[in-house]
């Protein structure tokens, strides 16, 4: 088997899937998992954008960010099934598919999580609490570090050095690594002070949307080192690899998605119960929660009309755990 270094020294990149001769079977469950990625992006944008209604407006964005996330993701992917049905060719038997010159599989993923990476770290931003100009300098500077981190790790990826892999591999890869310690450090400051204000129920969301984002981020850099140990024509390894892309780039763009949402409703739903509620103009007629209506101002003549035990209690600091907002009580969704 050719090793990696002599890979390097033909003048090729060090990701080997464009390289590798596949299987049938092998070939066709790369493709499969192009597609079901491609469908589950577009299915978490439509979901994202489907949804966005069921939060108030303060906390919008984040449904935003999530659509625009996986419609990106999607559209790589549909590339993806592109490339991968007119880069290879069957051999007369069709046994096995032989790459053809020049198929390039790894540099459409970094184009894409050059977009969507920092994306992700502005939605976890559109739902957290921090001052204006506090959270204007730790979202650029999260969004600067991801942008840096794939930037750095595509270099050593496609491996600028004509020659053994392994310098540029692991030189860029630790460059970028100093970028991925940065953005954990930059999303990190404004969950932790996030996760003190708000009520358990989406302070206990919020947690789990970080540790899932942060959990599947660290599969990325294992990944990128494969190359190291693989060889030129590795289709075993080539397969594990885009398999494992596949499921994470799932979890991290429509999972997260979709924890965040929660996340925003639960949010909305503790905002419903302050004076923040006497603005019918930032919340939408009906917000579930859990299959639970939470009643919001429905009438603009509310605004300024009283106070009711919720708001008089919010001016004083207190919010009591069962009050019930303006738009009378709370009560189960039908259906």
């Amino acid at each position: 088997m050719t090793t990696a270094p002599a890979l390097l020294a033909s003048g090729t990149s060090a990701t080997f899937t464009g390289t590798s001769t596949f299987s049938a079977w092998q070939y066709d469950l790369v493709l499969y998992s192009f597609a079901v990625s491609m469908f589950a992006l577009f299915a978490g944008g439509l979901y994202a954008v489907a949804t966005r209604s069921d939060v108030s407006k303060r906390y919008r964005p984040a449904s935003i960010a999530s659509a625009c996330i996986c419609w990106v993701a999607a559209l790589a992917y549909g590339l993806l099934v592109v490339t991968w049905l007119t880069g290879f060719t069957a051999t007369a038997d069709g046994a096995s598919y032989v790459p053809d010159p020049g198929t390039s599989v790894t540099g459409l993923r970094y184009m894409d999580w050059s977009v969507t990476v920092p994306i992700l770290t502005a939605e976890l931003f559109a739902v957290c609490t921090l001052a204006r100009r506090s959270s204007a300098w730790w979202r650029f500077g999260a969004m600067a570090s991801a942008s840096l981190m794939i930037v750095t790790g595509y270099f050593g990826a496609i491996t600028l050095d004509g020659g053994d892999p392994t310098a540029p591999l692991l030189v860029w890869g630790a460059i970028s690594t100093v970028f991925f310690i940065a953005l954990y450090v930059f999303m990190y400051r404004p969950y932790a002070q996030t996760r003190r204000e708000v009520g358990a129920e989406a302070g206990t969301s919020l947690r789990n949307a970080v540790i899932l984002l942060f959990s599947v981020f660290g599969a990325y850099p294992l990944l990128y080192l494969v190359p190291l140990w693989a060889g030129a024509d590795s289709a075993g390894w080539a397969v594990t690899v885009q398999l494992v892309f596949c499921a994470a780039d799932i979890t991290a763009k429509v999972g997260f998605g979709v924890l965040i949402h929660k996340v925003a409703k639960l949010r909305t739903a503790e905002d419903a119960r302050t004076e923040a509620a006497q603005l019918p103009d930032l919340y939408p007629a009906e917000v579930y929660v859990s299959g639970e209506l939470v009643s919001l101002p429905a009438e603009p003549a509310l605004a300024g009309a009283g106070t009711t035990p919720s708001t008089a209690s919010a001016r004083n600091g207190h919010v009591p755990e069962h009050a019930t907002p303006a738009g009378g009580p709370r009560r189960s969704r039908r259906g």
